[in-house]
């Protein structure tokens, strides 16, 4: 039986905006098991958002508990919780992210470099990502050289490079053409067929059915689960 890598129980956010309250999440049960792909989707201010930056410890609920593989994250401190962000999660954003003064291969390397992993290995991986993400022969490009496309698939294998207990996309196709957003879908289903945990913020159900569960959200609240 596979074990659960992530569970969120009973998890409540509130935010505070001036005299009002904003409650992001109300009361949220999720569990995330090992080698899953799960999308979560709904409406914009659904709390789909709130929701990821719960799970990659981006933010601290207001009420209720999340556990990363079996560990209650509010016992960490801030140190704590950089280091399972910068090791135990890679992050995914729609907007790409990548350092325009990098090259692709560089912008791989950096995560490696900060977790101080050895020359060898920063080198040997960083060129196997590359490869894995169909871009071996564009490692001296600049970002600005690549397309949309390309640039997402850079920051896949950049995600992967300190070999993340949990991938986490937010809406990883939305500044993509549909082809373009196709291709990064057939990247992360060969991941997760690998055995790799996929969580994915998207709005799109064209794209959040090629996951193998799909949470629908409304109003800070979990409305189903296919």
């Amino acid at each position: 039986m596979k074990e659960t890598i992530m569970e969120l129980q009973d998890v409540r956010k509130i935010y505070q905006m001036g005299e009002f309250e904003v409650h992001a999440l109300q009361g949220v049960n999720l569990n995330v098991i090992a080698g899953e792909f799960v999308a979560i989707t709904g409406p914009s201010g659904c709390g789909k958002s709130t929701m990821l930056n719960m799970i990659g410890c981006l933010d601290i609920p207001t009420s209720g508990k999340i556990f990363l593989e079996g560990s209650d994250i509010s016992e960490f401190d801030d140190n704590e919780l950089a280091r399972i962000r910068g090791k135990k999660i890679g992050f995914v954003f729609q907007t790409f992210n990548l350092y325009p003064t990098l090259t692709a291969l560089e912008n791989i390397k950096l995560p490696m470099r900060i977790h101080e992993f050895s020359d060898i290995e920063i080198e040997e991986k960083s060129k196997s990502l590359l490869d894995a993400v169909g871009l071996s022969d564009r490692g001296s490009n600049f970002p600005a050289q690549l397309s949309g496309g390309q640039q997402q698939r850079v920051a896949i294998a950049r995600a992967l490079s300190t070999g993340p207990s949990i991938l986490l996309a937010d809406e990883p196709t939305g500044n993509l053409d549909t082809k373009s957003g196709r291709g990064i879908m057939k990247v992360f289903k060969r991941l997760n067929n690998e055995g790799l945990t996929i969580v994915m913020i998207t709005h799109d159900m064209g794209i959040a059915e090629y996951a193998e569960r799909i949470v629908k959200m409304l109003d800070g609240k979990i409305e189903s689960e296919t």
